[in-house]
């Protein structure tokens, strides 16, 4: 037997993120042991890894506590999309609050290392270009997003308090907008939309003006910044930013997307919604400096590979 095999706890493990990162700690060796409860994920993310001896699955909601034995955390638990978090928000604040509170928990009582799957809404409406993991934010405590902004914010606090008052090892990586295999098609996130849109003909709507900018990270690149930062030594906390630093604006992105797909969509253009920001880019320059980290998939590969995987949900 392989004693010195870990046995690593992902929460959301059913969930795009997590699916793709439960198949990475497999594919290096580990027990995985997935927690969820599908409010957004699907069982289809892990159909194949269910067959697997080293994987196992249980349907449990991260704001009640866990009683598990574990080596190391990932705590991805929680709406991702303004759609589904903004459908319960007391709920989504709920899941990032308790949840990381439960979490903690467990990590402080087993003495696990436990990594925060933090994002980049934190920052909300920047006033800083690029963001950089120093720029404190500046977020709409008020508004409809801030369910999820606010919630990752105190998560945040949490685990590093718990770090602080406990020991307790922590990694904590802000995510920015990451795309690809596995996301839900109706998650209503730009890049599912767009894609859906385009391989239907429909028109691809588009906020605002399009000129808004983001910049899309493919998932396999993401995945390798998470082992990566859970890899490091107990001085490197984080926060670290994991994004693609290469900046697009929307009105290009569905462009891109409309000649990947040879689709006939045109553009509709919606007003845009509250509180939604009009940029957003890593400043990654921490993640290299520690990590030896940068994305390697480009946009166009990354794109293509997602549009074959959202092509068998079109009719």
């Amino acid at each position: 037997m392989n004693f010195s095999r870990k046995r690593v706890l992902v929460t959301g493990g059913a969930g795009f993120l997590g699916s793709h990162l439960c198949e990475r700690l497999l594919a290096d060796g580990n027990d995985v042991l997935c927690v969820d409860n599908y409010f957004t994920s699907r069982k289809q993310n892990i159909e194949l890894l269910i067959k697997i001896p080293k994987f196992e699955a249980i349907r449990h909601d991260v704001t009640f506590p866990l009683y598990v034995e574990v080596d190391e955390i990932y705590n991805l638990a929680c709406p991702a999309s303004p759609i589904h978090y903004q459908f319960d928000p007391v709920q989504t604040t709920k899941t990032s609050v308790v949840g990381a509170v439960n979490m903690l928990g467990l990590a402080k009582r087993v003495k696990a290392k436990i990594f925060q799957a933090s994002t980049s809404e934190i920052y909300g409406e920047p006033q800083v270009h690029p963001q950089t993991e120093l720029y404190c934010g500046n977020v709409n405590t008020l508004g409809p997003r801030a369910c999820y902004d606010e919630g990752k914010r105190v998560a945040e606090t949490l685990f590093f308090d718990y770090h602080r008052q406990h020991g307790v090892e922590i990694k904590v990586a802000r995510i920015f907008n990451t795309y690809g295999p596995n996301m839900h098609p109706q998650d209503g996130r730009v890049v599912s939309n767009f894609i859906l849109q385009a391989l239907r003909g429909n028109p691809i709507t588009l906020y605002g003006d399009g000129s808004q900018t983001r910049s899309f990270c493919f998932v396999s690149d993401l995945i390798e910044g998470f082992v990566r930062l859970m890899g490091t030594d107990a001085s490197v906390t984080g926060p670290i930013n994991l994004g693609n630093p290469h900046e697009i604006t929307i009105r290009e992105l569905a462009e891109r997307i409309i000649a990947l797909t040879n689709s006939s969509s045109t553009l509709a253009f919606e007003p845009l919604p509250q509180d939604d920001p009009t940029q957003r880019c890593p400043d990654i320059g921490l993640a290299r400096k520690t990590l030896d980290w940068e994305p390697t998939v480009s946009l166009e590969d990354g794109l293509a590979r997602t549009i074959a995987y959202f092509q068998k949900f079109v009719a």
